[in-house]
């Protein structure tokens, strides 16, 4: 009976160690992810964000590593079992990592507030109707600086107020209120450990990336290029309009200091000319008084 169960047991895992080597072979890039404060009712919502682009499964540790043992189609993913200590998430993709660390940012997950968790974010509670009847919820919106009045038969919040900063610890008092009114302060998003990404792997540490950073070198670089291009005469499709421009206005500037007309210049230069006139007019009137 023992060596049935076990035999079953074998069968059983030889089968899954199949589904999910076949899983690993189907994408190019695999994602480990820690679960770590990530609860189930947010990972079904990421699931529902990421359906289509991104495959999430929880595998256990033990199952996995032998997955990696036997994917010999993939090199070096063996290394990813570096990175399975702690519960985790893996993510089958075709995206590629970075871009992969991009859409997990974009798709945060608002939560509920625990007592200990910390505000990703200032926490305000708005002014208005909270819905409940007098009683008890009166002096618990008080107790977290909340100024409340009774109006038709419910409670109001008088005015918005920041109940918690940016990287503040909630209370558990906070946490319930909260709770209650129906806030959610908390955005949760996977934390990637490793990608794996057809023969590379590709650290945490790498795949934090500052958009906005990123997008101002970037721009500086575009800058300094073009005025290079400029400086240089040397046409592209982003600067040819303005080197045209430019030459033009060389051009123009020719004519005027060496006194050729043209149907550009001959209005400037005769307004010059006759400036000049007026000026030569009135110092030969100057010497005249004198005399």
């Amino acid at each position: 009976m023992i060596e049935m169960l076990q035999r079953h047991a074998l069968l059983e895992k030889d089968v899954k160690v199949k589904e999910i080597k076949n899983i690993i072979n189907k994408y190019r890039a695999i994602g480990i992810a820690s679960l770590y404060k990530v609860r189930a009712s947010q990972l079904q919502e990421l699931k529902k964000k990421m359906e289509g682009k991104v495959y999430l499964r929880v595998v256990k540790s033990s199952l996995i590593s032998k997955v990696f043992d036997e994917c010999k189609e993939k090199p070096g993913i063996e290394k990813l079992k570096d990175y399975l200590k702690g519960s985790n998430i893996f993510l089958f993709t075709n995206i590629n990592p970075f871009n992969l660390a991009i859409l997990l940012e974009k798709n945060k997950v608002k939560a509920t507030a625990k007592s200990g968790d910390i505000a990703t974010e200032d926490v305000i509670v708005p002014a208005g109707n909270t819905g409940f009847p007098p009683g008890p919820i009166i002096s618990q919106l008080g107790s977290v600086g909340l100024s409340t009045r009774i109006e038709s038969g419910s409670v109001w919040i008088n005015r918005d107020v920041t109940v918690a900063k940016k990287g503040e610890v909630i209370s558990e008092r906070l946490a319930v209120v909260l709770s209650k009114l129906g806030i959610k302060p908390i955005e949760i998003m996977l934390n990637m450990k490793v990608i794996y990404d057809d023969g590379f792997i590709v650290p945490k540490e790498v795949l934090q990336i500052d958009l906005k950073e990123y997008e101002n070198i970037l721009s500086e670089a575009f800058t300094e290029a073009l005025n290079l291009s400029l400086n240089a005469a040397y046409p592209t499709a982003e600067n040819i309009v303005s080197l045209i421009k430019m030459a033009h206005q060389n051009a123009y500037n020719l004519t005027i200091n060496v006194g050729i007309p043209t149907h550009e210049s001959t209005v400037d230069l005769i307004r010059n000319a006759y400036g000049e006139a007026l000026v030569l007019k009135a110092i030969i009137e100057s010497k005249k008084i004198k005399e």
